[in-house]
């Protein structure tokens, strides 16, 4: 028996919500946080709201001296775009880093898909 029967039996039933944990993230970049010195950094994710890497660097940004962070989210039916981080938008607002904005954006995206998965199963 294959040590990934998981991966192949969720590609199969198109379930793929295999994030990389954040502290994972975290305690494998923690050896390179100088080589991310004025860096840009790309982050082409499935979307930036739930993945740990965009949450890492965002929340990391003025401790690894970035220079700027780019996301982006492709969508084929639409709904596609990027996000940029840049040093001067942080400086003129903390905000764009707080750990608040970011967990209260999740919050209110999983809290409407909840509501959306509840009335569809209601439905059928």
């Amino acid at each position: 028996m294959a040590k990934n029967d998981n991966l192949h039996n969720a590609k199969e039933a198109k379930k793929d919500e295999f994030y990389t944990q954040l502290s994972d993230i975290e305690n494998e970049l923690k050896h390179y946080k100088e080589h991310f010195k004025d860096k840009v950094i790309f982050c082409n994710c499935d979307d930036p709201k739930y993945s740990n890497f965009h949450r890492y660097f965002r929340l990391n940004f003025e401790v690894l001296s970035l220079k700027s962070l780019i996301t982006t989210h492709y969508n084929k039916d639409g709904d596609s775009y990027a996000e940029k981080l840049t040093r001067e938008m942080v400086a003129k607002n903390k905000e764009y880093i707080s750990p608040s904005l970011l967990d209260k954006d999740t919050i209110r995206e999983r809290e409407r898909e909840t509501t959306s998965k509840r009335i569809l199963h209601k439905l059928r």
